[in-house]
């Protein structure tokens, strides 16, 4: 992603501009059919403002993943736990990264259900498994194990994996997907916190 030439407000706010058409885009269409013609008339923008930031439709999706894990975030940090047991904790708070892609068809569709396999950013999924360390500490202790956060980090790529085999076998993002990332993230938690 080429966000690094994007300083000045004029430029962050063509940014915006060509993201929030692309997810508009997305709404209606799938991630590979994204192109930085269709995205800049979509933008009503000139190509090359659309090449200055995005040199290549990959770099569009790329910005999108990174900028609906930060929403998701977001999200994640909002949620309420008022469960001091620890697989209601993981329930809960899962249950809000659930619904979070589950209402956003478009940000369902660019990190799940594409061909291009977006480099998803280490720290962003990070920053979601700490949140989701905090909110359970918050509410009840966490026997020591090692790396605390490298275990949390691990429970959000089976997530992400278990939602992205659920797309492409039941066409939709549903409760069996939940069900089994609550299953397979506590399993692991599990086995982590008993060594």
């Amino acid at each position: 992603m080429s966000l690094g030439v994007a300083k000045q407000k004029r430029s962050l706010d063509r940014v915006d501009k060509i993201l929030d058409s692309a997810h508009d885009f997305l709404e209606d269409n799938m991630p590979d059919d994204i192109s930085i013609a269709k995205i800049s008339n979509l933008a009503q923008l000139k190509r090359t403002s659309t090449y200055k930031f995005f040199p290549h439709p990959n770099n569009i999706k790329e910005a999108l993943c990174a900028r609906y894990f930060e929403e998701c975030l977001i999200s994640l940090e909002k949620s309420e736990i008022n469960n001091d047991q620890i697989y209601d904790c993981i329930k809960i708070i899962l249950s809000q990264f659930h619904n979070y892609f589950k209402n956003n068809i478009a940000a369902q569709k660019i990190v799940f259900h594409n061909n291009f396999s977006p480099t998803f950013n280490n720290k962003q999924l990070k920053e979601i498994g700490n949140v989701i360390l905090k909110k359970i500490e918050a509410v009840n202790s966490i026997p020591q194990m090692f790396n605390k956060e490298g275990v949390f980090l691990v429970i959000v790529n089976i997530v992400l994996s278990i939602f992205s085999l659920n797309i492409k076998e039941n066409k939709e993002l549903n409760e069996i997907g939940l069900n089994e990332a609550i299953r397979a993230s506590y399993a692991y938690y599990l086995s982590c916190a008993t060594k």
